[in-house]
């Protein structure tokens, strides 16, 4: 049976979405904090069970019977709280229960020396699967096209991008990744340990997303630089707390020192098909 945890989020709910074209739903189990949001799983044949990161005993149920577990990284972080220790229990559990294979959502910034905090946090939990005895994929994600969304709502409804300093990143959407994540979960390729970088096709900044945000809404679109202190105090005022904060400001630093830049053509050969183009994304998902 295949484990998906995270199932009710973005990317999870892709992913399941993506193997129920590929394999039966009775070889699918999703272990989710809140089964009551998976009923249309479920609805599918799809197993749903309730499971929850610190608390070992829910996964143990939730993920009986397990063959292969995707393992979605935790955003504890987000919340300061500490993702490292929930994935030692879940690493500890997959190996009690006799998990062939586990495969984690990584990142391409997965290192020790990140500056990104959840690179550093994903270069931690790698290392605790390189030592768990069990076979493992680390699926190093392209930065999320959706996150740019998100992180840039109010410069794309306003027409001005303020932001400090960046560096071109691989933008790569949810769809994309989903269905490479679920072809390596289905077993049509096998990657042990890290993948190359699963990204997308280019690698843009601010500026770049600006120019192309613009001609995509027809209504021109500005790129001006702050510094970091400045968007610290701006978050800081507005109540954003500090661990958020510190992830933020990471991701700038980051992506300022090419950690997000790279491009690999990973992707592209498990999908069969070119990644969908951050122009595209933002033509389909922006106000024309």
């Amino acid at each position: 049976m295949i484990i998906v945890t995270g199932a009710t989020g973005q990317l999870g709910r892709r992913i399941v979405a993506e193997l129920l074209g590929r394999v039966p739903p009775e070889r699918v189990s999703v272990s989710v904090r809140s089964p009551e949001k998976a009923s249309d799983l479920a609805a599918c044949g799809v197993r749903v069970r309730q499971g929850d990161y610190d608390r070992p005993e829910s996964l143990r149920h939730a993920w009986e019977g397990a063959e292969q577990l995707l393992l979605v990284s935790s955003n504890a972080a987000a919340s300061g709280r500490d993702p490292i220790a929930q994935h030692v229990n879940a690493i500890a559990i997959a190996k009690e229960l006799g998990v062939s294979r586990i495969f984690y959502t990584s990142q391409v910034s997965a290192s020790p020396t990140s500056l990104f905090p959840p690179g550093r946090d994903h270069a931690a939990t790698e290392e605790l699967l390189a030592h768990s005895g069990i076979a493992w994929t680390a699926l190093r994600h392209g930065f999320y096209a959706q996150s740019l969304l998100a992180m840039q709502a109010q410069g794309f409804a306003s027409g001005t991008i303020t932001a400090p300093v960046d560096g071109p990143v691989a933008w790569t959407s949810h769809d994309d990744l989903a269905a490479a994540d679920a072809a390596l979960l289905a077993g049509d390729r096998v990657i042990d340990g890290p993948t190359p970088p699963l990204t997308g096709s280019e690698a843009m900044n601010l500026s770049d997303i600006a120019q192309v945000a613009g001609e995509g809404m027809g209504k021109a679109t500005s790129r001006t630089m702050i510094s970091l202190e400045h968007l610290d105090a701006r978050a800081r005022q507005s109540g954003v707390p500090a661990s958020t904060r510190a992830i933020m400001l990471g991701y700038f630093q980051a992506a300022e020192a090419g950690e997000f830049a790279r491009v690999d053509t990973t992707l592209a050969h498990i999908l069969g098909r070119a990644p969908v183009p951050i122009r595209a994304f933002l033509q389909h998902h922006l106000p024309q």
